[in-house]
């Protein structure tokens, strides 16, 4: 246990074994498949994959407020003296509005920060969060900022799914479906905006690449690619970016959770980097 404890959630993308390794608490969403609910950590990318594609009603829901005020709880329980909560992009789930409800009953101070991402730039700002905690600095600081310093883009085969979810509006979904544009998708103060318009998935992934080699700079960054069905197209462009980005101190290949997948569907393909 740690002075002061990390908290995130499960829309939440590491290397795998990092968020155990560095103690950081998280905690799942959940995901109901034809009416029946589980957590997310019980759930497979396959699973929700499989569900999507036979047409199955899948919907989310952010963890209650009884399942943080339980971790802080615990963390109030085990000596820590207080808690960072980092949490994906409060325009997108009802997480962040959860980590504050129960926060303002805790018998520690916990400060809940809004990512303002999800996936691999929760992962940044919880990282963040974890390596100013070793160094002595000041994780809400470090985690808070991190968007900052953070990009997403992303590629989805559909916007069908985002549009169902509330995501991203209907005009724009039926406008890319009937114009057969596949748009490349970007966070913008938390929330999914279209980044640019392409006509074929190739050129989708090429654009992906170059904007990761472009907005990388000179100077050191961490970058992740993420997908949900599509490791091949992932870790090739992982290799792709590691050789074109000389500063590139890792270069990090993830499969997105079931509750993000849920949202975004089979084939998505994302890049996020963080400046150093």
């Amino acid at each position: 246990m740690h002075p002061v404890e990390i908290v995130t959630d499960s829309a939440v993308s590491l290397a795998a074994g990092e968020a155990a390794a560095a103690g950081v608490v998280v905690v799942p969403l959940r995901v109901a498949i034809d009416g029946k609910e589980f957590a997310e950590d019980d759930l497979t990318p396959g699973q929700i994959i499989a569900a999507l594609q036979a047409g199955s009603a899948v919907s989310t829901a952010q963890p209650s407020i009884e399942a943080f005020a339980a971790a802080y709880a615990r963390a109030a329980a085990h000596g820590a003296s207080a808690v960072v909560s980092v949490h994906l992009s409060a325009a997108l789930s009802g997480t962040y509005a959860a980590a504050c409800s129960a926060a303002a009953d805790a018998a520690l101070p916990v400060h809940v920060v809004d990512s303002a991402s999800v996936g691999f730039g929760l992962g940044f700002a919880v990282r963040a969060a974890v390596e100013a905690r070793a160094s002595g600095a000041d994780p809400v600081v470090a985690a808070a900022t991190s968007n900052a310093h953070t990009d997403v883009w992303f590629y989805v085969d559909t916007l069908e799914h985002l549009r169902r979810g509330g995501r991203i509006g209907a005009a724009a979904a039926v406008l890319g479906t009937a114009l057969a544009i596949k748009p490349i998708l970007g966070l913008v103060d938390g929330q999914i905006v279209p980044a640019e318009k392409v006509r074929t998935r190739a050129r989708a992934v090429a654009r992906l690449e170059e904007l990761g080699v472009e907005r990388s700079g000179d100077g050191p960054v961490e970058l992740a690619v993420q997908h949900l069905g599509a490791a091949a197209a992932a870790g090739e462009l992982a290799e792709r970016l590691a050789k074109q980005v000389p500063g590139a101190r890792r270069v990090d290949v993830a499969e997105i959770g079931a509750a993000v997948g849920a949202h975004v569907g089979p084939g998505l393909l994302a890049v996020a980097l963080r400046r150093l």
